[in-house]
Order: C-alpha cells, then sequence, then structure tokens
C-alpha cells in the first residue's frame, strides 16, 4: 500500500498525527492555536509536515482539497464532567469547524476523537447532528469507544471515535483488534527512566507498579500546575507507588528518602502516553506535560490508521466489486 495524505487539525503536541504517520499516512499540515505545542511539532517534523499555528476557525480547507484523510483530536471540555458537559453550549466546540472543514476538504476518510463523555445520553442528539451532516456530505460513519490498553499502552484511556469514510470504500473499514497480548505494566514501562538517576529503590517500586496506569490528564491553563489528576486519579496513582501530587524535573537519585513515593517526571508520563523517548516537547514544565497529559496516545492512532488506510487501499476491483455497505465490527 502505498502513502496516504492527510490534514490534522487541533494537533495538540503530535500523539494523533504520530501514530498516523506510523500508519503510512504522509501530513500535508497539522494545525494548532497553542503555540508551544506548535514548537514541539516544529521541533519533531518542521521539515516533514506544514505546522498552522493558529485557530481552526480561520483555517480553509479549499486549499487541501482531495486529501485522503482529515483527522483530529477536537477540544473535550465541552462533553467531560471536568468541563461541566456543556456541549454545543459551550464555546471550545470546535465540532462545527471540524464538519466545515470535512466538507471544504472532501477527504476520503475522517477520524475525530473525544472523551467518552460524549457517548452518554445526553449527547444523543449532538451525535445525531454530527451524523446526520456527514451522511449528507455522502460519508458513512460509526462511533466507537476504544480503549488505549487494548493497544499496547500502559494506560486505562478510553476515547470516544468517530471514524467516517464515503463510498467505495466504507464497504472495507473493520474496526482494529485488540492486541492479544496485555498492556505492558507501569513498573515495566517505567523501571529504566525511575533508575536513570541512580535510585536503588527501583527495583522494589516496579515489582510493586505491575498495573496499567489510570488515565493520565492534561489539565487545562485555567488551573494551576501539573499534577496527575483529581483525588481518585491520585488514590489509583498511589496504590502504584506514585505521588501524584504533583510532575518531577528528575527522576529519584541515589539519596532520595526511603519510604517516600516518588514522582513522574513528563518523559515518563509521555512514556505512558505511548510517545517514543525520542519525541521532545517545547515550553516550561507545566506547559509540556498539558501537552502529553492531553495527547491521544499515538500507538491507538497507528492502529486506527492503519485500520482506515486499509480501506482506502483495497484494490480497484474490490472497491468497484463492492457488495454494499457491511457493518463495522471489531
Amino acid at each position: 500500500m502505498g502513502e496516504l495524505s492527510a490534514v490534522e487539525i487541533c494537533a495538540g503536541a503530535g500523539g494523533q498525527a504520530l501514530g498516523l504517520e506510523q500508519a503510512g499516512f504522509r501530513h500535508e499540515a497539522a494545525a494548532e492555536i497553542d503555540a508551544d505545542a506548535c514548537e514541539t511539532l516544529r521541533g519533531n517534523r518542521g521539515a516533514d509536515w506544514k505546522i498552522i499555528e493558529g485557530d481552526v476557525r480561520d483555517l480553509d480547507g479549499r486549499q487541501f482539497t482531495g486529501v485522503d484523510l482529515v483527522a483530529g483530536g477536537v477540544p473535550c471540555p465541552p462533553f467531560s464532567v471536568a468541563g461541566r458537559q456543556l456541549g454545543r453550549a459551550d464555546e471550545r466546540d470546535l465540532f462545527p469547524e471540524a464538519l466545515r472543514l470535512i466538507a471544504e476538504i472532501r477527504p476520503r476518510a475522517a477520524l475525530l476523537e473525544n472523551v467518552r463523555g460524549l457517548a452518554e445520553g445526553r449527547f444523543d442528539g449532538y451525535r445525531a447532528a454530527v451524523s446526520g451532516r456527514l451522511r449528507a456530505l455522502g460519508y458513512h460513519l460509526w462511533w466507537q469507544q476504544v480503549q488505549a490498553s487494548e493497544h499496547g499502552v500502559a494506560q486505562l484511556r478510553p476515547r470516544f471515535v468517530l471514524v467516517a469514510l464515503r463510498e467505495p470504500w466504507a464497504a472495507w473499514f473493520s474496526w482494529p483488534e485488540p492486541l492479544a497480548a496485555p498492556a505492558p505494566t507501569v513498573g515495566d514501562t517505567l523501571h529504566d527512566l525511575m533508575r536513570a538517576g541512580g535510585w536503588p529503590g527501583a527495583a522494589q517500586w516496579r515489582a510493586g507498579a505491575q498495573q496499567i496506569a489510570p488515565t493520565i490528564v492534561g489539565g487545562s491553563k485555567k488551573h494551576g500546575g501539573p499534577d496527575l489528576g483529581p483525588t481518585r486519579a491520585r488514590a489509583a496513582w498511589l496504590a502504584l507507588g506514585v505521588d501524584g501530587l504533583g510532575i518531577a524535573d528528575h527522576p529519584p537519585g541515589p539519596d532520595f528518602p526511603p519510604g517516600q513515593l516518588p514522582r513522574l517526571t513528563v518523559r515518563m508520563v509521555a512514556r505512558l502516553q505511548g510517545f517514543p523517548d525520542t519525541w521532545v516537547f517545547s515550553g516550561r514544565k507545566t506547559a509540556a506535560y498539558r501537552q502529553v497529559g492531553n495527547a491521544f496516545p499515538p500507538p491507538v492512532a497507528r492502529a486506527l490508521g492503519t485500520a482506515i488506510r486499509t480501506a482506502l487501499s483495497a484494490p480497484t476491483s474490490q472497491v468497484n466489486g463492492s457488495p454494499g455497505l457491511r457493518p463495522a465490527p471489531r
């Protein structure tokens, strides 16, 4: 299968874009409004991707007409508990802009991800409106909750995903199957980073952290410094031997006090999200952690991207002789 083209909106630090790149998509552009995240994108892929810094509301999709895939992680506050679940009444709701860009670009496929709160009954009407608009544009679509731990991520991170494809390619889409192997544990994933500073307790810590992580949260610019989430999340981190009240600048060293719990560094959190260690985050610690915490795990994006690419790359004879739309099973 040859390389396909993509445009990413609300790209953040590039988690979804990186996973789609790994699945064989070439990015014509990645659009993001946050300055630190744009610096992250430039620092890692500035030579390969066109980085557009600015409000997606100002983006003219017609310059990208014919791109194979439009993808994005539209902001989650309108549908999250922390964001008060205001839905379309929330000024941060960018689903209408995503639909506008899909109408302008007319890609063969679209991939939009959000928090699982969007799946709740109170948003039935909202999802129906989004679905109706996409169907009017000629797309077949599916909504499904996707669990990051089923795709090799050491984290409990459910996301609600929308996949839409135009005919005839829609007939060949299937949701990616969960990996047969269990997700790696926090201890196994982070052991080398925990011991990197010479901490003698790293092996014992690893033995006590043999579970996956709770959902990592990125926080809002309206709140203070970085931490690993609200009370319930911090309790889950405590069970893993992690102090969730903050993010460390460095891994624990040889003089780290016995009995004290270590904090995670930004690099550790990034690895739990599925980023490679070579992916560098720009900005100060709080800004870098926010980018990591809000990211879509690259391994999940890679799995979804591979499934979409398989459908878009179906041989012409199969596409033209398609038996008609079939459900998109897992």
